[in-house]
């Protein structure tokens, strides 16, 4: 779990971890904070279920993950955001799926907020393999739960996702899941498997908007970093720009400008070279 700026939200998400029906795991924590504001926090838990606590310098969401991967070698790892939280039964669901499936390599779920509505993506409903298409809408960083095996064998790319120092702020989970498809490895994705997340927008206020923009330059980034054809490039330019003529039509002026900053940061994702 990386996490920065918090303390409030990660205390949650160990709260739920406290309450999982499946015991058999350590959280890594890899704390990028210049202060010890996590310490007593992390402390409280510390008798509850192990805890690896990692101090880096290192910026980055990616980064972060690397850095955590590195001191892992357990059967299974997951990703967790520092904000979002396991329902109590989600490790023992995930443990008996990989039991059950000796040749799947990965598993992913959907992100939901508290009224189980997807949070973050409009994600699919329909579960299955994952392939370089659809696993824009059947994965998200915090829903990935990998073979330890597998998830060694490749690294994020420290030059998208959030406090990477780049415009490329996602995409860093979707890039990860491709390198493992590209590597032969088997994914599957089940929409019933929820992770707990806030949802970002609305309100369409000035923040949602840079985040509209961040993420639509990551998402072309990786299409870009990935070769994809030009109608898969085609098809995420022409999504916002629906969207934003039914807001438009609408009048509901601030989602217009939400979907237009979506689509600008897409068409520069496409466009530019690597920063």
């Amino acid at each position: 779990m990386p996490t920065i700026g918090r303390r409030e939200e990660p205390e949650r998400f160990l709260t739920s971890l406290v309450a999982q029906t499946f015991r058999d795991f350590e959280l890594v924590v890899v704390d990028q904070n210049p202060d010890d504001r996590l310490a007593p926090v992390l402390e409280a838990y510390r008798d509850l279920y192990p805890i690896r606590h990692l101090r880096t310098k290192r910026v980055g969401a990616s980064a972060a993950r690397n850095e955590g991967l590195r001191y892992c070698c357990s059967d299974l790892v997951a990703f967790p955001d520092d904000d979002c939280r396991y329902p109590p039964d989600l490790l023992e669901r995930v443990a008996r799926f990989f039991n059950q499936h000796p040749e799947v390599n990965g598993l992913t779920g959907r992100l939901v907020d508290e009224q189980g509505q997807s949070s973050i993506l409009d994600f699919d409903l329909e579960p299955g393999p994952l392939d370089a298409m659809n696993v824009w809408t059947r994965s998200i960083e915090a829903t990935m739960f990998l073979r330890g095996k597998s998830a060694l064998r490749f690294r994020f790319d420290e030059a998208l996702g959030r406090g990477s120092g780049t415009a490329w702020e996602s995409g860093e989970g979707t890039d990860y899941l491709l390198q493992l498809l590209v590597g032969g490895s088997s994914l599957y994705y089940d929409p019933s498997l929820n992770v707990i997340h806030p949802q970002s927008v609305p309100p369409y206020d000035a923040k949602a908007m840079r985040r509209a923009y961040e993420y639509g330059c990551g998402r072309g980034r990786v299409l870009r970093k990935h070769g994809y054809p030009l109608r898969a490039r085609a098809e995420v330019l022409i999504e916002p720009v629906k969207r934003a003529g039914i807001c438009a039509a609408g009048l509901r002026t601030a989602e217009t400008r939400y979907h237009w900053n979506v689509l600008r940061g897409r068409l520069r994702g496409l466009v530019s070279e690597a920063e």
